[in-house]
C-alpha cells in the first residue's frame, strides 16, 4: 500500500492548512494561498475576509466613509467575493460548477458569470496550447489536491485512464444560447486557477459602482488597483520571494488601474518518500510540474485573465512561458530556483518596461 501524500501548506493559517487537507468546502485554489505584501501605506479603511479558501483585503484612500457606509461595501465586498464561491467552487457539491461535472455529456445552459469564465478559459488554454485546461480536475484530484483529498500517489495506470478524460477541446461553447456541451460524462471542470482572479474583479466592481474610486483588492495572490494610496501615489505591490520566513517581498511594483496576479510552487505542495509535488499540474504529462520555475507574476487589465495567464506560464517552465510572454506583449516576472534552492529573476521585455518606469506622483 502506498503511503499517504501528505499535503503541505507552507507557514499558512490553520483555516488554509485544512483547505489543503480537503476538509473546507471553499473554491479552493490552483495556485498557493499567497499573501502577498501589499501597500504598507496606512489606508483610511481596510476591509477583510475570509474566502474561496484563503483571505481577501481591501484598502480604500482618498475620501472620507461614515460606518454606515463602511458597512454596506463591506456586506457587498462579501456577497461579490460568495456569489462567485457559490457558482464555481470545486468543493461545494450544490455549485453550479459541481452540478455541471455531475452532468452526462450534452450541452447545459450555464449563468451568464460561469459562462464568462468558461470562455476566457477556453482563450487561455488556446493561447498555452493548453498548459492552463480548465478540465484537468480528475488529475488535479488524482494527485492529492482536489476534494478527495491526499492520498497515494497515483499509479501509471491510473493516470493514463485519467489522461482520456483531460482535454479543452472537450468543452464546446454556444453563446447565443449560453450552453456549455460537455463531449463526455467523465469531462470535468477545476476553475481555481481563474475563479479566484473572477472573484477580486466583482469586488473592484461593486467598490467601483459604489463611487469608490481609489482601492486595491487582493485575495490569495489576486490584485486588482485602482487611483491612488493614501500618500497619493500608486499602490506599492510586492512579488513575494519563494520559501522565504517570514515572508518578505523580493520586488515592489507600483500599480494603479490594473490586476496582478502571482502563481508559484511554494505555499501548497505534496511530500511522498522525501519528493516534493507541486499542486500545479501539467496537463500534457499528467504529473505535477519539476522545471524549476518557483513563480510566476502576471499584469493584465483584469484579474481573472492575469489569473490564468499566470497558472498557464508557471506550468509552462521559463524557457517556453518567457517565450510566448514575449510574443504575446505579455508582462510577466519569473522566479526561478536552482538545486541549491538559489533564487533568479527574469523578466518579460514588458515588465522589465513597466518596472523601470517611473511612477506618477
Amino acid at each position: 500500500m502506498d503511503a499517504l501524500l501528505t499535503t503541505v501548506t507552507k507557514h499558512l493559517p490553520r483555516r488554509r492548512v485544512l483547505w489543503g487537507l480537503g476538509a473546507i468546502a471553499g473554491l479552493g485554489l490552483a495556485g498557493p494561498a499567497f499573501r502577498p505584501e501589499v501597500d504598507a501605506t496606512p489606508a483610511a479603511y481596510v476591509l477583510d475576509g475570509a474566502t474561496m479558501g484563503t483571505t481577501y483585503t481591501v484598502k480604500i484612500a482618498g475620501r472620507s466613509l461614515g460606518a454606515a457606509r463602511l458597512e454596506a461595501l463591506h456586506a457587498d465586498v462579501d456577497g461579490a467575493f460568495r456569489a462567485v464561491d457559490e457558482r464555481m467552487s470545486l468543493y461545494r457539491p450544490t455549485s453550479e460548477l459541481s452540478r455541471f461535472n455531475a452532468h452526462p455529456a450534452g450541452r447545459l445552459e450555464v449563468s451568464a458569470a460561469l459562462f464568462e469564465v468558461l470562455e476566457a478559459a477556453g482563450d487561455v488554454a488556446r493561447w498555452s496550447a493548453g498548459a492552463f485546461d480548465p478540465t484537468v480536475a480528475p488529475l488535479v484530484d488524482a494527485w492529492g489536491f482536489g476534494p478527495s483529498g491526499p492520498h497515494g500517489l497515483p499509479s501509471a495506470a491510473a493516470l493514463a485512464d485519467q489522461r482520456k478524460t483531460i482535454g479543452h477541446a472537450g468543452l464546446a461553447l454556444d453563446p447565443a444560447g449560453r450552453t456549455a456541451r460537455k463531449a463526455h460524462s467523465g469531462l470535468a471542470l477545476d476553475l481555481g486557477g481563474i475563479a479566484k482572479g473572477k472573484g477580486v474583479d466583482e469586488a473592484a466592481r461593486v467598490l467601483a459602482a459604489a463611487g469608490i474610486e481609489d482601492f486595491m483588492v487582493e485575495a490569495g495572490g489576486e490584485i486588482v488597483t485602482r487611483g491612488l494610496n493614501a500618500a497619493r501615489r500608486p499602490w506599492a505591490i510586492g512579488i513575494e520571494e519563494p520559501d522565504a520566513w517570514p515572508r518578505r517581498a523580493r520586488l515592489v511594483l507600483p500599480s494603479s488601474g490594473e490586476a496582478i496576479a502571482t502563481s508559484g510552487d511554494y505555499r501548497l505542495y505534496a511530500l511522498h518518500a522525501g519528493a516534493r509535488y507541486s499542486h500545479a499540474i501539467d496537463p500534457g504529462t499528467a504529473r505535477p510540474i519539476g522545471h524549476g520555475l518557483a513563480s510566476v507574476s502576471v499584469v493584465a487589465s483584469d484579474a481573472m485573465r492575469a489569473d490564468a495567464l499566470a497558472t498557464a506560464l508557471l506550468v509552462l517552465g521559463l524557457e517556453r512561458g518567457l517565450a510566448l510572454a514575449e510574443e504575446a506583449g505579455l508582462a510577466a516576472h519569473f522566479i526561478t530556483r536552482d538545486a541549491t534552492g538559489e533564487l533568479a529573476d527574469q523578466s518579460s521585455s514588458a515588465f522589465a518596461a513597466r518596472v523601470a518606469a517611473k511612477p506618477s506622483a
